[in-house]
């Protein structure tokens, strides 16, 4: 859907930061992910990386400035997004995924891990729809437990959020994991970046994982 850019209500915030430079900006975090850590343990459950990676792109899908794009006449809005994780290769290489979002975690764990498959004995940078943007791109850094991240940006009309895991770490108990956003200030806002980290939060602390 198109957005009437002369009737939106961030008409002007849009017009202030689509002149930037650099107009994307980065918060990172800290979640608690103890209880779905837990409950990915049991033999016969999903991973913890696409359990988490599915909750996150619920999270992102249900947040509308998430799923705005720039065009070149303006901004458009899709009905649903899908996230591209990036694969590491056993030549330490690594290759792009893209996972569309599913009615359950079952069938998102089973698509995933038949792409990890694909892209594991693959060369191909990259799969998908090409320039497709209607998609959240990921990354996970497992070696690293960061306090701060910025991503590689192209430029341009580049409007697409990215989000990064890093090294899960104990801590009396409790499970926590650093998480990066990385979006563009034209579309989105501080406030629209905490309610994802609220909805990812709490998705982390309720969501229950069946075998």
């Amino acid at each position: 859907m198109r957005i009437d850019v002369s009737r939106w209500k961030r008409r002007d915030h849009f017009q202030l930061f689509r002149k930037y430079k650099q107009p994307f900006f980065s918060v990172c975090v800290e979640v608690d992910v103890t209880p779905l850590w837990n409950g990915c343990r049991p033999p016969n459950r999903p991973s913890f990386f696409l359990a988490s990676l599915y909750l996150m792109l619920r999270a992102a899908n249900d947040t509308e400035a998430f799923r705005l794009r720039l065009r070149k006449r303006g901004v458009w809005l899709h009905d649903r997004v899908a996230v591209g994780p990036t694969i590491a290769r056993d030549d330490e290489t690594f290759g792009f995924a893209r996972l569309e979002l599913t009615e359950n975690l079952a069938q998102f764990a089973s698509n995933g891990e038949a792409a990890i498959a694909r892209i594991r004995r693959e060369t191909a940078l990259s799969e998908g729809k090409g320039k497709d943007d209607a998609i959240v791109f990921h990354s996970t850094l497992p070696w690293v437990r960061f306090t701060s991240f910025t991503n590689a940006l192209p430029g341009g009309d580049d409007s697409i959020p990215r989000v990064v895991f890093g090294r899960c770490t104990t801590e009396q108990q409790s499970v926590k994991m650093p998480v990066a956003i990385e979006v563009h200030h034209a579309l989105v806002d501080g406030a629209d970046v905490a309610k994802f980290i609220e909805r990812f939060q709490a998705a982390l602390t309720t969501f229950e994982v069946k075998g």
